[in-house]
Order: structure tokens, then sequence, then C-alpha cells
């Protein structure tokens, strides 16, 4: 599908740069200009997202097979012959969407728009804010549409730039910290990823179909074919110590950007630093690509090694999941608080993920979307109460359900959505994760439902802290939300509403891939070539 004679993918990917280009050009005192620029490039790529969703086969699989890849687009991007015994280097412009991608592809889009509107009161040298956060906007879709590896890297390191600006530059009193800590973890998982990539790209070759010679490429998914392995390269075999490596520099690159623990302390000083808008992005899609890599990556490139260290993954997501609500209880900033909570609910994304089969999956990728949305609208949430009273102290307030009756609606949804309330879409995707988990790991899911326990014990003393009671004397004109923040917040939590109610929205879309996924991991070993 193509718009304009341009492929439908290059256009959700590249329109926010289109935006950053038109921004840049603009006079720096047409602040208005500039943001209304950026909110109409991100509607623009939410729509596309939506044509997506409509024209999306819900019946075909992907994960490894081009057949099975909707909306693809392909070209060849670098060609590079006779570089002496390197040979030829032939890198493509791949892209495409399954089951898998398409979930985060709109999710991308939604909170993109979201986050603009969070960014309106941003004053401060906006021209730069604006292009940041477009040149963001790109990276972040791109890593979710890209089939070249290498194609894949530059988006993720596209990604790294801009999010370190946006803190460094427009955070708060520690935002330098904050942004070289972000910037030195992801970093070192992106050097540990290049190897790995550098290692693959050596040990898979493929026939090119115009000569017919053999050529090594960054195909994503000729990669996670077992047959394009060259039996004497780097990387064949089943379980071999090599493969091991491989999969474990991709695992903790991936891990840094979830977070996984031990690698999570660079998440809270981002988040309470960043502002409201790039907090928003951070929780809502950034984290995402960490489990979506290890799924996309790791899972269907070494299945073998997947299935040996599954345990492993369901120990440390159940750590994330307790460990994540104990130090949220410990809280008295609100964005803290919030930091913390992502931690656990992406070790729910994490257990799921542990499971190997069907529901584990189902409510891992159910739950990445869900976290997006929910979690967007708990730090839209304290953004609106921060712009206010200039404060995040949890026991600075009290009967706010009084003074703010609107926010406190809205901002109920949210926290029963991050508890798990039936009814509401948090709920659909824990059940998910832990109905798969408890098939494999029995023992660990029980213990891992403390979690729930928890969670649900600092939401509503969060609740209890900040709006019961009687009101604070010091806000008691606090007015109620305006019509720009009830613009961010309404939509999402009828999107909340709506996938607790009717799941299969979602579900539907990723049943075929997750599906072509379990049946990859769990004939991985069969699959792989022995020396």
């Amino acid at each position: 599908m193509s718009i304009l004679g341009i492929g439908i993918l290059t256009w959700i990917t590249f329109l926010p740069i289109l935006g950053m280009v038109v921004v840049l050009m603009l006079p720096k005192e047409q602040k208005e200009t500039m943001k209304w620029v950026a909110a109409g490039a991100t509607f623009l790529q939410l729509v596309i997202a939506a044509i997506i969703f409509l024209n999306f086969d819900k019946g075909m699989a992907g994960i490894n097979s081009a057949d099975g890849m909707q909306f693809v687009e392909r070209a060849s991007w670098i060609d590079v012959q006779g570089l002496s015994w390197f040979g030829r280097v032939h890198i493509e412009y791949f892209m495409g969407v399954d089951g898998l991608s398409v979930t985060m592809v709109l999710l991308t889009a939604l909170i993109s728009f979201v986050a603009v509107f969070a960014s309106w009161n941003i004053e401060k040298a906006l021209k730069g804010y604006m292009a940041m956060f477009l040149l963001l906007d790109t990276g972040m879709m791109g890593v979710f549409v890209a089939l070249d590896f290498f194609l894949f890297y530059v988006f993720w390191e596209v990604m790294l730039l801009p999010m370190y600006f946006l803190i460094g530059v427009w955070g708060g009193p520690r935002r330098e910290y904050a942004a070289i800590k972000f910037f030195l973890y992801t970093l070192l998982g992106s050097v540990l990823m290049l190897l790995a990539i550098i290692a693959l790209y050596f040990s898979v070759t493929i026939l090119d179909p115009a000569t017919g010679e053999k050529m090594h490429t960054f195909n994503m998914l000729a990669m996670m074919d077992p047959a394009n392995l060259e039996p004497d390269s780097l990387l064949a075999g089943v379980s071999t110590y090599w493969r091991y490596l491989a999969y474990i520099a991709l695992f903790i690159g991936f891990a840094i950007k979830v977070p996984m623990f031990p690698f999570h302390t660079w998440l809270p000083d981002a988040h309470v630093e960043a502002p409201t808008a790039i907090s928003v992005i951070l929780a809502g899609v950034l984290l995402k690509m960490g489990t979506y890599g290890m799924l996309r990556i790791n899972y269907a490139m070494f299945p073998d090694i997947a299935n040996d260290t599954a345990w492993y993954l369901a120990i440390f997501a159940f750590i994330n999941i307790v460990y994540g609500a104990l130090c949220a209880m410990a809280q008295k900033d609100f964005k803290k608080l919030i930091a913390y909570s992502s931690v656990s609910h992406m070790g729910v994304v994490l257990l799921g993920m542990a499971a190997l089969n069907t529901q584990g999956m189902m409510g891992a990728v159910f739950q990445m979307f869900n976290h997006g949305t929910i979690t967007a609208m708990l730090f839209l949430i304290v953004g609106v109460i921060y712009d206010r009273a200039h404060t995040r102290d949890l026991d600075a307030f009290g009967g706010l359900a009084i003074t703010m009756p609107k926010y406190t609606g809205i901002m109920t949804v949210a926290f029963f959505a991050a508890l798990g309330l039936p009814g509401l879409s948090g709920f659909i995707s824990e059940a998910f994760s832990f109905l798969g988990a408890f098939q494999t790991f029995r023992t660990i899911t029980i213990a891992s439902t403390l979690g729930i326990v928890l969670t649900a014990a600092y939401m509503l003393w969060t609740l209890q802290r900040v709006f019961l009671g009687q009101p604070n004397e010091k806000w008691k004109d606090m007015p109620d939300i305006n019509f720009r923040e009830a613009f961010m917040l309404v939509p999402l939590a009828i999107i909340v509403i709506f996938l607790g109610v009717y799941p299969s929205v979602i579900l539907d879309l990723m049943t075929s891939s997750l599906n072509r996924l379990v049946e990859v991991v769990n004939t991985g070993a069969a699959m792989a070539i022995v020396p």
C-alpha cells in the first residue's frame, strides 16, 4: 500500500522528519505555529496508523517469513563490491509489519500524538525541543518496522540522541546526571548489540537473486532461518558457546531498555528529571522497544537458547515484579512512584514471555500495549498536578477529590487499571501473562502474584494520601483540568475501558504471529543446524 507513490510505512516513519524540517525553517518567534506543526505531523502519523490497522490481515503470521509480513517495502540501500576479504556489503531498506509489530506501531503513533499536547507549556528553546521530539518519534517508529538489522540499529541509535537532549536540556534540576546515566546505560547495550549484529552478519549467507552468488546479509528474516547459517560459521550449531555469547549480548542490550533488574537504575532518575511529555514517551513506548527486541530478535533468531534460558528469565521477571512494587511503595515523589511501578509492570511482560506458550506471549504483548496507555495516563496526571503546585510530594496534598473532581475521576480509572481491576485493560493482559506462566513456572508465578497485592497497596495508599480526606488549605483554589488536559487524558481512559471490555480488537491482531513465534521457539532445537 502506498500514498502518492510512497510506501505507507515510509510515510508513518518519516512524517515526523518532515514536520521537524518545517519546524526548523520557522522563525523562533512563531512558537504557536511550531506546536501546531508538530501536532499536525503526529496526527497524520496517527491517521496512517489507523489505515494500517483497518487494512491489516489478521490471518497472516509473519515473524520469520517474508510471506507473512504486510505492507512490505524493500529496496537496495547500500551495495558495495569488492572490499578485499570482506566481500560484498549489501544493506537493504527493508520494512514490514506483522502481528507483533503492528500493535507497537499503533501505540507509538497514539502516544506521540498525545505527548505533543503534553509539551504545550514548554517555553525554553521550543524550536529545538520540537525538532528533537519529532526526531525521537521517527527513531521509535523505525525500530518497530525495520526488517534489516542494519536499518534497525540505525533507528535504535537515532532514538538515543534526541532523548539525551530532551532530558539533559529540558529536564529538572538533576537533568545532566539523569541524561548522562541514560545515555551511558543505553550506549553500553548498543555496543553489545553491534557486536552480535556483526557476528550474525558473517554467519548468515543467502543467494543473490540477480547473480546467484553467495553473500552475507543483514536481513533479519534470513537470520531467523537456520538453513541460512553457514555450517562452519561462528553461530552455527545448537546452544553453542558463541551462540550463547551473541544471545546474551543482544539480551543485555534489550534488558537495559526494558529495564530489567539489575539494569533498571537509570529509569527512576530519567523519569523524575524528564519533562512530562518525555516521561510519557519513555514509559509509553521506549520501554517496549526492549521486550519487542527480545521477541523479534532473541526468540526468533536463537530459539534454542530462548528455551534453555526461559527459567532464568522467569526468575528475573519475578524480581522485577516484586522489587519494583516494593520500591514504588517506599516513594514520596509521585513521578518516582510511577517509574518504579513501570519496573514492576514490565516484569509481568517478561514473565509472560518466559512462559513460551501462546497465552503467556499474548498476555505479554497485550501488557506492552496496555502499559503504554495506562502509564501515559499516570504521567500525564502527575504533569497536571505538577504544573499547578510545582511539587510532586505525595504528602503535600490531600482532599483533591473535592477541589478537582474531574481530575480525580480520570485518575481513578488510571490507578485501577494499573492495579489490574477487572473491566479495565490491565486485568486482561496480566491475567493472560499469569495464566501462561502458571503452566510453565508454577512456583515462580504464584510468588509473582505478590506483586498484584503490593501494586494495589501502593496505588490505593497514593489515592488516599493525595485525593481523599480534607483538602489542604494551600491548594483549595487549585483549578480542575482544562480542555487541553482532558483532550490528552479522556481518549486514553476510553481506550483503557474499551479494551478491558472488548480486548479482541488488539488480541486478534497478534494471534497468528504469536502462534507462529511460539511454534518457532518450541521447535528451535530441532531446526538449528548442527555442524
